[in-house]
Order: C-alpha cells, then structure tokens, then sequence
C-alpha cells in the first residue's frame, strides 16, 4: 500500500523532527561543562524551536486542500505513524558519544542530513494540490543548520 501524504501531515512531522532537535541539543548542554560550548548547544536548541515555530506557522496558513486527508483514518493511525517515523529517523533517541565538542556536531550534522534526506523523500508522496513546494522552504531551514554546524566544527579543528 502507497501511502500519499498531505502538507498539514508533513508539517505535524516536521514540528515533531524540530522537537526532538531542540531536545537533542539541551540534553547535550546539560552534559558538557565549557560554558562557550554550551552556550553553542543551547542556542541550536532555540534554533530548532524557531523552526518548529515555523513549520507551525505554516501548517495554520494552510488551505483546506493541504489539509485534506489522503486516507480514510478513523482511528487517526496515521498521525501515529508519521510520529513514529519521525521520532526513529531523525534526532532520535540513541548513545552518543558527548565527551567532546567535535562528536556532539557530528552527531548533529548526520540529523541535520537526515532530515533533509528525509523531507526531500517525503516530496515524492505529497502531490502538488497537497502544498508539495512548501516542503523547500522546511529543506531551506534545514540547511542553515548545516551551514552552521560545518562552521562550528571547521572552528574546533583550527
């Protein structure tokens, strides 16, 4: 079974990928003790809320055609299902090495990718009368991150 997705689904996905970010980041602040690098994380925590702002912001100027749902869902088995893909997929819940700096940004980025990867294969299963081309502007936030993170971590190997 194929399943097709709308915007207000990809957005709810998208809320959801930014919160785990935001979360991603203040647990790692909490773990390391130089206060410039924790400084970095909590302010990529705040990123990722901002973004989830937006992604928000989006979804209520959506129109009733981007809200339309693409299954017959009674049960609302879907919303569970995107929230589980996005919750395994994306800044999800794993061990990660927080004994330096330079591993928490790896880690980072690898997400920052995953997420990108992961709205850019999202694309495909939202048809257009769904608000497909609202997805680039998810995929545009995404890469300020990356262009960010690569900066931070150029800056700990000088």
């Amino acid at each position: 079974m194929a399943y097709v997705f709308n915007m207000d689904e990809i957005l709810k996905m998208a809320e959801q990928i930014e919160r785990n970010g935001a979360a991603f980041y203040r647990k790692a602040a909490k773990e390391i003790s130089d206060s410039q690098n924790k400084e970095l994380l909590l302010e990529l925590a705040q990123m990722e809320d901002e973004h989830e702002k937006t992604f928000a912001s989006l979804r209520a100027r959506l129109s009733v055609d981007e809200k339309t749902s693409t299954l017959f869902d009674p049960e609302g088995e879907t919303e569970l299902y995107l929230r589980a893909l996005a919750d395994t997929r994306v800044f999800f819940e794993k061990q990660i090495d927080i004994s330096s700096m330079e591993e928490i940004l790896k880690e980072a980025l690898t997400a920052e990718k995953d997420s990108i990867l992961f709205y850019i294969g999202m694309k495909d299963l939202v048809p257009e009368k769904f608000g497909k081309a609202k997805i680039d502007s998810i995929i545009k936030e995404e890469m300020e991150h990356i262009k960010l993170l690569s900066k931070k971590l150029v800056g700990l190997k000088n």
